[in-house]
């Protein structure tokens, strides 16, 4: 009797089949990636997928990130950014300071703003709204993409609103589209011992539907390498997936490689670049119904987002000015770069510069 054995060389080729033909890889095939060292194989097979989709272009935005508030009712285990109201570095900025924040740091050429904060209970829902709206109406210009998912939940919890009520506010307010954070890992069981008492699996991923019914197209994250397992990881993968196919309204999705609390943490304390390039390729693989994949060079530095573009990303973020967040916990990357080092790092990894406005309208291709 003849039994057939399979080899992890055999099982790696059945996934490369599968690629080329177009299937969706299961949640099987997503942990035997992640447990595979051939890191070549598969970055060139999320190579061959990105290059199907989007051809060599690479895109990035002139954006600016903003913060109103890190006051924040949460605890979450891994955040440096949240502060208790009252506590030094505290702060809750009014419309009238951020616009006189941003007057101090725009530069000609920023097309969005980048919007997330704290989830301070000592303020209402209206100073959420008013935040936007001061800014919508000081730079009409200027896309809004503003607050998380976990945010709207909390606004809906402070406000006794639903999800649908509150976007529809923060629409009219100025809202244009949903910034990814808040899903960390897209599990229950990691949430608890993460101390995400924030937005739930099923809130995050009901926040979005709502806001895709409502004509918003979103942002998706995954903070990864933590405590979480390969399979979790897969497993939020599949739980975006599924989203996308019941509403397609995510633009892009955004792996992001946990930073360590303390910004002198040596080495033993931050992810690998194999990590970080593995999970971007494998985002890549899994994510078949999802148009862009995200090399976010804040969390893991230029360079290796230049390799990542061979690997199955095809968009490195934007010019930022001043982010905050991941620096707090421990980043050791620039708070923001130009136009022109954008440029000339998509160049240097041979691929096609293309300046985007938040929906991924080409604004001018750098051939």
């Amino acid at each position: 009797m003849n039994v057939m054995v399979s080899t992890p060389e055999k099982r790696m080729q059945d996934i490369a089949d599968k690629v080329r033909q177009g299937e969706r890889l299961s949640l099987e095939d997503g942990v035997f990636l992640y447990q595979s060292d051939d890191l070549l194989a598969i970055g060139q097979m999320a190579n061959e997928v990105n290059l199907r989709k989007n051809g060599k272009r690479v895109y990035f935005i002139e954006n600016m990130s903003l913060y109103f508030t890190n006051v924040c009712e949460a605890h979450c285990a891994f955040c440096n950014f949240r502060k208790d109201e009252g506590q030094e570095g505290a702060y809750t900025l009014s419309g009238e300071q951020m616009i006189e924040y941003v007057e101090q740091h725009i530069h000609p050429g920023v097309r969005e703003f980048h919007i997330v904060g704290g989830h301070n209970p000592h303020v209402p829902f209206q100073y959420y709204v008013d935040s936007l709206r001061a800014l919508r109406d000081k730079y009409p210009e200027v896309t809004l993409k503003a607050y998380t998912a976990a945010e709207i939940d909390f606004f809906s919890r402070i406000s006794g609103l639903s999800y649908r009520e509150v976007l529809q506010q923060l629409m009219d307010a100025g809202l244009a589209t949903l910034t990814g954070g808040g899903a960390e890992i897209l599990s229950d069981q990691y949430r608890k011992k993460m101390r995400v008492t924030k937005a739930d699996v099923s809130q995050y991923l009901e926040v979005h539907r709502t806001a895709h019914e409502l004509g918003l197209k979103t942002h998706t994250t995954m903070l990864y390498s933590s405590i979480e397992s390969h399979e979790q990881r897969i497993q939020h993968m599949v739980h975006i997936r599924e989203l996308q196919e019941e509403t397609d309204g995510f633009q892009v999705f955004i792996p992001l490689s946990m930073q360590p609390i303390n910004p002198r943490a040596g080495i033993r304390r931050r992810n690998s670049a194999y990590e970080d390039l593995k999970t971007i390729a494998i985002s890549r693989l899994m994510l078949d119904n999802i148009q862009h994949i995200k090399a976010y060079f804040i969390n893991i530095g230029t360079q290796l987002t230049q390799v990542a573009l061979t690997m199955g990303a095809d968009d490195v973020h934007g010019t930022i000015v001043k982010e905050r967040i991941s620096h707090a916990a421990g980043a050791l990357t620039p708070e923001g770069i130009t136009r022109e080092d954008l440029v000339w790092l998509v160049k240097g990894a041979g691929r096609i510069p293309v300046e985007r406005d938040t929906f991924y309208n080409e604004i001018k291709v750098y051939e």
